[in-house]
């Protein structure tokens, strides 16, 4: 398996900045109807496993809006994607970290797409540390903030629209199953995200709004080249059983499986792991 190109590159990660450019734009798929005439919110929806999703929801029919942070460039050509299929996009650029724009990107989705159908809670931050100690009590905050705590706010803005037939999608990660000695506290956020997945499931069940979660394995996205020091870029993923990172193209086609009723209507608090090969014992 070939190495990826060792690469750093500025924060928060832009692909024109990517010696390796992701494949994130779905090219070879085929949309079968499976979300005609439903209203998306994805959030981190401007490259990397955010972008694959919004555009596979629009090849499936769905109007789509992304929440993103200042990867403007990234997001116009997840819009021009999205309007390729003939469906409405939305760009909403903001601080997830905050929860007013949680809010707000919420009641912007309704307003300009008509409604709002599907949740997709993706957003990310991390910053990998070598020791423990170098990890400060403001990275541990922020990561909160944007990992985990924007899931609240956003979920709590959007349950309303979502009652009576809503579903929502959280990505995990498989360092929130298993930890990284290196990614503290974004393994911690991501463990939340499976057991808010499981506790909203049940909490929401009512509602009829279904909650699940994908937790995928590594994904070469521009959060890597971002967030990683340069050698270990070249090594990324090949620690999994299939020696290699996934593509973001790999991993939108389970968020697809949770946001249709036709494929998923039985499924509440499941997680999906795209996680190459690994198992996980216990």
């Amino acid at each position: 398996m070939s190495e990826h190109p060792e690469q750093t590159i500025d924060r928060p990660g832009h692909i024109e900045d990517m010696a390796e450019k992701p494949r994130d734009e779905m090219t070879n798929y085929v949309g079968r109807g499976l979300l005609s005439g439903r209203k998306a919110l994805v959030t981190g929806g401007d490259s990397g496993i955010g972008r694959a999703v919004a555009v596979a929801f629009a090849k499936e029919g769905a109007d789509v809006s992304i929440a993103h942070l200042s990867e403007f460039d990234d997001a116009a050509r997840t819009c021009e994607l999205i309007e390729a299929e003939g469906r409405t996009a939305l760009s909403i650029d903001g601080d997830l970290a905050d929860p007013q724009h949680c809010r707000d990107v919420v009641a912007q989705t309704v307003e300009a797409l008509g409604g709002l159908d599907i949740l997709v809670n993706n957003v990310a931050f991390q910053n990998p540390v070598e020791d423990f100690l170098e990890l400060t009590p403001e990275q541990w905050y922020r990561t909160f903030d944007v990992n985990i705590h924007s899931f609240f706010h956003v979920t709590r803005a959007a349950v309303d629209h979502l009652t009576g037939g809503g579903a929502i999608i959280n990505t995990g990660s498989i360092n929130g199953l298993r930890g990284n000695k290196t990614l503290i506290d974004y393994s911690a956020t991501k463990g939340a995200v499976t057991a808010l997945t499981y506790s909203l499931a049940q909490s929401l069940l009512e509602r009829k709004i279904r909650v699940n979660c994908v937790a995928p394995g590594p994904v070469w996205t521009p959060l890597i080249p971002a967030t990683m020091p340069a050698d270990q870029v070249a090594e990324f993923g090949k620690q999994v059983p299939f020696g290699r990172a996934a593509d973001a193209d790999e991993i939108a086609p389970s968020f697809v499986f949770f946001a249709s009723e036709t494929m998923s209507s039985y499924y509440f608090g499941e997680v999906l792991a795209p996680i190459g090969g690994e198992t996980l014992p216990g």
